[in-house]
């Protein structure tokens, strides 16, 4: 199916920029949630039968294991050709018009935003440590964590992608497209993407959920900011990177867990914020810097 010239409009700014038919975002939303949850219950079941029927593992076990975190991280990555098949299935939108805006998805960008983000989630856990530390008692280095690592440095980054590819790529900008006006569009196409990214991470700690809404809201501004998704991407995935290789280490040698129940956060979830209004502002310097060098990237 070609793609139709009217789908993208270069003029408008990243997350408003898609025209899609007006049921589009609808099928998009129940394809992404559908796809979230079955892909996740499909492969962590083939993970169960393996660790629990072949392994004998303790089915009663609530933490994520190597196949299991896998297992997750494969799901969510699906979701990324998926939405993106879907698009332009529907409103033949180019999947690189998801991506980015008016030019090529850049390699360079990624690497230095993933440097540049990756000393900010340093100095973020250094804080989060003083404030509140992991227990020392809790660190151990086992077979088990050495999988995980693995598995989390490989797949993680992956996984992240998906999730900004999916929901501040082809979400914000579909929904988007239902208000003409740019700024008003922006507002709506952000805020029911983020609402949707909070609610899919199924949290009923309200710490964690201001976390995700602050965290889905950062990275689609991130995004608008340097129309792509590079430096959303490179946030996104050392975001996660980061909680996920700590919560291996800290984990006593087994596997990470995943409390999400009411209490599991705290107030200390404000330096989490804090650090996503950092990465928004040092984004919006960085590209301004960018749009008024003469060669621009």
């Amino acid at each position: 199916m070609p793609a139709d010239d009217r789908s993208v409009d270069v003029s408008r700014p990243f997350g408003a920029h898609l025209t899609v038919r007006w049921w589009a975002p609808m099928l998009l939303t129940l394809l992404v949630v559908a796809a979230t949850y079955i892909l996740q219950l499909l492969f962590l079941a083939a993970a169960a039968i393996v660790e629990v029927g072949l392994w004998g593992a303790d089915p009663s076990d609530p933490t994520l294991t190597p196949l299991s975190y896998l297992a997750t991280n494969l799901a969510i990555i699906l979701i990324a050709p998926l939405s993106l098949l879907a698009l332009r299935v529907t409103s033949r939108v180019p999947w690189r018009s998801a991506v980015t805006l008016g030019r090529r998805f850049s390699w360079r960008r990624l690497a230095s935003y993933t440097a540049l983000f990756a000393g900010l989630m340093v100095a973020l856990n250094l804080l989060i440590h003083l404030v509140e530390p992991s227990p020392g008692s809790a660190f151990a280095i086992t077979g088990t964590t050495v999988a995980l690592l693995v598995i989390v440095l490989l797949t993680t980054p992956l996984q992240a992608a998906a999730e900004e590819i999916a929901f501040r790529g082809v979400l914000t900008a579909s929904y988007a497209s239902w208000i003409r006006a740019a700024r008003p569009a922006l507002v709506v196409g952000i805020g029911l993407s983020t609402v949707l990214f909070a609610l899919l991470h199924t949290s009923f700690d309200p710490w964690m959920i201001l976390n995700y809404l602050g965290l889905g809201a950062s990275t689609a501004l991130i995004a608008l900011l340097g129309r792509g998704l590079e430096a959303s991407i490179a946030y996104h995935a050392m975001n996660n990177v980061f909680a996920m290789v700590i919560g291996s280490l800290f984990a006593d040698g087994g596997g990470i867990s995943q409390d999400r129940s009411a209490g599991a956060a705290g107030p200390y979830m404000l330096l989490s914020l804090l650090a996503q209004a950092v990465a928004v502002l040092l984004v919006w310097r960085i590209e301004k810097r960018r749009a008024a060098a003469p060669t621009g990237d």
